[in-house]
């Protein structure tokens, strides 16, 4: 399960923000984009991310994540498609020359944190 070391690696990455900030408040609330194509369960995500909170600054914090779409584009034909999963080709006319659009990403979008 590679999402509890990436739980840990944002837990971390949050850590780093809040001390850079010079803040003192506790963390609400974290706003995660995590792309359908991205390889990351993210209910597995979450429960790591319970798992690793305690005793840290993001134990209590609600998490909000984002399930961005991806999108696949065609070099042939011209069309643009949601996909949930990585096509063999376009969904509209089969060709190889496609590209993934969005949907990949893992991102941290905001912290939110509570007033000193």
């Amino acid at each position: 399960m590679h999402e509890l070391s990436i739980a840990e690696a944002l837990i971390e990455q949050v850590e780093r923000e809040v001390q850079r900030t010079g803040r003192k408040g506790r963390v609400l609330k974290l706003e995660l984009s995590i792309g359908q194509l991205s390889g990351v369960h993210h209910e597995s995500l979450k429960f790591a991310l319970d798992l690793l909170a305690p005793g840290t600054l993001v134990e209590k914090a609600e998490v909000l994540i984002r399930r961005p779409r991806a999108v696949c584009a065609c070099g042939q034909c011209g069309g643009r498609s949601e996909i949930d999963q990585w096509p063999l080709g376009c969904p509209k006319c089969g060709s190889d020359q496609i590209t993934i659009e969005g949907g990949r990403e893992l991102l941290l979008e905001s912290i939110e944190l509570e007033d000193d």
